[in-house]
């Protein structure tokens, strides 16, 4: 199944600001997480960031704010989203999921786990998640796969977003994320 603009919102899963420093490749993270946030802003696609915890672990990182300022934040204890019952009816209602984030092993494998459990097509952009050991990227990604999850790139999301080649909205696009430098 393909990713589907009408169908289809985007998860930020926890980006905060002290607990990105501690996650396996930090910097590129970030960078290619508000590149795929751009992405879902400029099709229009309803974006959530989760919080675990914010009191103590800080707030989304103002660069993915910044990127999509009409964002809903939620905040929460349990690692799941869907167990923390904290997403919003714009994310609930759509069938496809694309989710981001980190750590991959906690956060975003058990709300990812859960999202599959209430019969969301889930899509893990696996370029765009982190955690603090490789390993357990590693194992995380196995096993949302093995689960039902839809392993994907960024550029694997833009491509479905656009649909087709052509027209200024591909240009547009291209422009803003094929060439240049890309994270």
């Amino acid at each position: 199944m393909l990713m589907q603009r009408q169908e289809a919102g985007l998860l930020v899963v926890d980006i905060q600001d002290k607990l990105l420093p501690a996650v396996h490749d930090a910097e590129g993270l970030l960078a290619r997480s508000r590149w795929l946030i751009g992405v879902a802003r400029d099709h229009g696609l309803p974006i959530v960031f989760s919080e675990q915890y914010p009191r103590g672990l800080g707030g989304t990182l103002a660069a993915l704010r910044e990127a999509a300022p009409d964002a809903q934040t939620v905040d929460k204890l349990h690692f799941s989203c869907v167990a923390a019952d904290c997403l919003p009816p714009a994310l609930t209602e759509k069938k496809q999921i694309i989710v981001c984030g980190m750590e991959a092993h906690v956060c975003v494998l058990q709300t990812v786990l859960q999202l599959l459990a209430v019969g969301k097509r889930v899509f893990v952009v696996a370029d765009a998640i982190s955690s603090r050991k490789p390993a357990d990227i590693e194992l995380a990604t196995t096993r949302m796969r093995a689960a039902g999850a839809v392993i994907v790139s960024r550029e694997m999301v833009l491509f479905e977003l656009l649909e087709k080649s052509g027209g200024d909205h591909f240009k547009a696009m291209s422009q803003r994320y094929l060439l240049g430098d890309q994270p």
